[in-house]
């Protein structure tokens, strides 16, 4: 074989090792990276299951994700049901009970938006708190429209997106299509017939 031919050959068997070589690193790196923790909520209008995003908001997320590991949901409500904008919970049980919550997290509304995280549309988790940023818990709310004027800014902190419904928002919209009035400490937007949050639970 000619010297030429040769080198033209070895080139060729060296180019393609090296291309099954990458592709087998990129083909192990997808495999190693993690899936999104999901969650089941069965409701008594049906079960929904979020994904959640540790790489954008981890501080939240892992809130989120003890108290689900701690039943903390299990007998709760939707407490707040406001048809064109969102329906929260988290909070309260059947009784309207405000129950016991861990230290506040810290807010990571313009940290998650940095880093891709989701806006505040149609079908997103994000964490429901008080005027003061840093106040967030165990209440959690899931938007049903698209609520721009939630997201984070320069000139306001937001609230903090940490997931996003990835099954059952049929269910979601029948939750928010009940209808409402006063209940317990509230004088507007309670389920007449309580949402019941029968367990969340963990399903990866």
């Amino acid at each position: 074989m000619k010297p030429a031919r040769l080198l033209s050959l070895l080139f060729t068997r060296r180019r393609a090792a090296l291309l099954a070589a990458l592709s087998l690193s990129a083909g192990l790196a997808l495999a190693a990276e993690p899936a999104a923790p999901k969650v089941k909520f069965a409701t008594s209008e049906g079960d929904f299951v979020v994904e959640v995003y540790p790489d954008k908001a981890p501080k939240t997320v892992a809130n989120f994700l003890q108290y689900v590991k701690d039943k903390h949901y299990d007998g709760t409500v939707f407490h707040r049901v406001i048809g064109n904008f969102m329906v929260q919970g988290g909070g309260y049980d059947t009784l309207y009970a405000e129950k016991k919550t861990r230290a506040p997290v810290v807010h990571e509304g313009r940290e998650a938006l940095a880093k891709g995280g989701p806006k505040n549309v149609v079908g997103t988790l994000a964490m429901a708190r008080t005027n003061d940023p840093d106040s967030a818990s165990s209440q959690f709310f899931i938007n049903v429209k698209d609520n721009d004027f939630l997201n984070p800014s320069a000139q306001a902190p937001g609230y903090t997106v940490f997931g996003k419904v990835v099954s059952g928002m049929d269910v979601v919209n029948k939750i928010k299509a009940v209808p409402t009035g006063s209940g317990g400490p509230f004088p507007s937007d309670v389920p007449k017939t309580p949402v019941v949050i029968k367990s969340a639970t963990l399903v990866n």
